[in-house]
């Protein structure tokens, strides 16, 4: 087998990135599958990024000028290119990030969805017109260009995610600086050079459109405190969200931030049964339990608790964990030795509450950190049920009433994605009557949400949305525009005020 980081270094070559700004730089990418450095990465200087700012700020007041359909055409232009680096770009984001390759795969094929759904909304940011009280006036809204947009990314979506948020900040005239995860800054690279290759067949977009920020905290902290940045799209950890929000606040800055899931799925006596326990196995050992929409929490109903509980543990027991790129696997490893400890923290906290532990333990051994899914019975919603810890483990609990149920699905801090399976058409209207999270379904699990439908969650989940639906309405700026075609001049409201 050819080492990963001459493997890396091919897929590099062909997506046409720059040797120099990922074998001569101070950062180190490390790929989760062997533990072994695959690049050194160049991290930007502090008077670069005043550089990138002002390059962004200058491309932002060319471009919002541009017609949005013309805009729209460089967003089609990099959807082809998505497509045509489509396989190169996935294997990279296995190799980076220890996705399997179908969720590789996958993740592509979100930014290539987001780029055909921008490109047909370019053609329709539509204000209204809307009903006025004064005769011989016109009232309507218009939606314009806001800025330039700051796009913070984790590493569990390393490309996606950006391109949710850049997709739709672009079509709606607005730059946009990057700054990823230091975990993935290859992938980051690859697909910035993507983008470029869209800029050049596109031939007269303004130089600082897109620019990318690789580094750590402080790159991060300057699109969060500078005021030429209008809106920073952060996701990440309820902790890193308490530090962004009141720092973009004080300087009366936007934020759309997606923070964490403590996601809870209920399954009801009358759910099909083998369709739910799909849907919670994938929910919750996908993407090795460190998606934000991770299935964490699981409510059976006493009824069928112990079959089901038997079912899964079957699962558990038998799922393939291993390297993606070697075998047949189903989990791939855990981003680095911090979430492998973490995990085991929360393990042993569950033990302490009461808890009954299966699986957990390393699969192997060496630089990388590969764990078997830990399925956890639980006496109570208690200790680290309530928090979110980014890593494979299912707790599991008995329920006996749904009203119940539901408001015990709701006490916890997030209120990302959330789930039931029923059959019973008023249990699966009550539970999204109830359902205080930002996605609530019926008969699918909490994790592979559609770019169509507006994303994030409410609570600490930081109650920003990005992808589909009006989520492009965060990009822009709204503004009331009156128009008096008499030759009167009639004030609201019946005011009179004669000079």
């Amino acid at each position: 087998m050819v080492e990963l980081g001459q493997e890396v270094g091919g897929l590099l070559d062909r997506l046409g990135v720059d040797r120099a700004l990922w074998s001569e730089g101070s950062m180190p990418s490390v790929t989760p599958l062997t533990g072994e450095q695959i690049g050194m990465v160049q991290v930007v200087e502090a008077a670069t990024i005043d550089e990138v700012l002002d390059s962004a700020s200058a491309a932002f007041r060319a471009w919002r000028n541009v017609p949005a359909p013309r805009r729209g055409e460089l967003v089609r232009l990099w959807g082809e290119e998505l497509r045509a680096a489509k396989d190169d770009l996935a294997k990279l984001v296995t190799i980076e990030a220890g996705k399997i390759p179908s969720e590789g795969a996958g993740e592509v094929q979100e930014m290539i969805d987001i780029c055909d759904f921008a490109v047909g909304l370019s053609r329709q940011l539509y204000g209204l017109t809307i009903a006025t009280e004064r005769p011989g006036h016109r009232m309507m809204e218009v939606w314009h260009p806001l800025g330039v947009v700051g796009v913070i990314s984790a590493f569990n979506f390393p490309v996606a995610v950006w391109a949710w948020n850049a997709a739709l900040a672009l079509v709606c005239g607005n730059s946009v600086v990057w700054k990823p995860s230091e975990k993935t800054p290859l992938a980051a690279l690859a697909t910035q050079a993507i983008f470029a290759r869209a800029l050049a067949r596109f031939g007269d977009a303004p130089e600082g459109l897109a620019r990318l920020l690789i580094g750590g905290r402080e790159a991060g902290e300057a699109l969060v405190d500078d005021r030429r940045v209008a809106l920073v799209s952060a996701t990440g950890s309820t902790r890193m969200g308490r530090a962004v929000a009141p720092r973009l606040a004080q300087r009366f800055a936007r934020a759309i931030l997606e923070l964490g899931g403590n996601n809870g799925v209920i399954v009801a006596p009358s759910a099909d049964l083998d369709l739910a326990l799909r849907g919670v196995a994938f929910g919750a050992m996908g993407t090795a339990g460190q998606r934000c929409t991770t299935t964490r929490r699981l409510f059976l109903h006493d009824s069928i608790y112990d079959g089901f509980v038997a079912k899964l543990k079957t699962a558990y027991g038998s799922v393939g964990v291993g390297n993606p790129l070697e075998s047949e696997v189903l989990v791939g490893p855990l981003i680095d030795r911090a979430a492998y400890e973490m995990m085991q923290d929360a393990l042993a906290a569950a033990k302490a509450a009461g808890g009954v532990v299966h699986g957990g333990e390393r699969v192997g051994d060496g630089a990388s950190f590969y764990a078997r899914p830990a399925l956890v019975e639980m006496p109570g919603q208690v200790g680290p049920v309530l928090e979110e810890t980014f890593a494979p483990i299912l707790y599991v609990m008995r329920y006996y009433d749904l009203d119940a149920v539901i408001e015990q699905h709701n006490d916890v801090a997030a209120g990302l994605s959330s789930a039931i399976f029923t059959t019973d058409m008023r249990e699966a209207e009550r539970f999204l009557a109830a359902s205080d999270c930002g996605i609530a379904n019926v008969n699918l699990g909490t994790s592979g949400a559609e770019i169509g439908g507006a994303f994030g969650g409410e609570k600490e989940t930081g109650g920003g949305r990005e992808s589909g639906s009006d989520s492009w309405k965060a990009y822009m700026r709204r503004a009331t525009n009156t128009v008096n075609y008499s030759d009167a001049l009639p004030l609201a409201q019946g005011v009179s005020f004669e000079i």
